[in-house]
């Protein structure tokens, strides 16, 4: 049975050390045999389909490039959507732990956004259900981002891609 501190979910405005969290998730699973990791950062240039109106074509104009991403939530409802999704990945796969963390407030060019790690007893499950959580946190959690650029900012929509992406998993039940 894992510890107490094996399950951790917060939404938070410090940055976090990933070299720490994922240390406390193998400390937490010591019968893991996986621990998969997936780190979210704030890239260095405006959503694709904003791309085309914020002059990314060339890069060397440096137009297309985001100085920071706000990123606000609802506090309460997105953490028990989190808890939701964590709770989901762990009906289907047989998780020793996790860790999910999820950023919010001022984020400049290239800080850490998100971290999900899962632990399990073997790599397929610890592999899967990170990649669900992911998916579910895009499209589930009540999260909204402004991308903040020379040229001013704009409210990111949400992508037909990441719903594709989290209904691949509606079939692999």
């Amino acid at each position: 049975m894992a510890h107490a501190d094996a399950w951790h979910i917060c939404v938070q405005a410090e940055p976090f050390e990933v070299g720490q969290e994922l240390n406390a998730l193998q400390q937490a699973t010591p019968q893991a045999g996986a621990i998969v990791n997936f780190i979210g950062l704030v890239r260095d240039q405006f959503s694709p389909s904003e791309a085309s109106n914020a002059g990314a074509d060339n890069p060397d104009t440096g137009k297309g490039s985001l100085e920071a991403m706000q990123i606000e939530h609802y506090p309460g409802m997105t953490e028990k959507a989190l808890n939701a999704i964590a709770q989901q990945a762990a009906a289907r796969w047989p998780l020793l732990g996790l860790r999910l963390i999820h950023r919010i407030g001022r984020l400049e060019a290239q800080a850490p956004i998100v971290l999900v790690a899962t632990s399990s007893l073997h790599r397929q499950a610890a592999f899967e259900a990170c990649a669900f959580i992911m998916d579910y946190l895009k499209t589930d959690a009540p999260f909204w981002k402004k991308e903040i650029g020379p040229q001013g900012e704009h409210w990111v929509e949400a992508r037909a891609t990441d719903e594709q992406a989290k209904q691949q998993w509606k079939h692999a039940q």
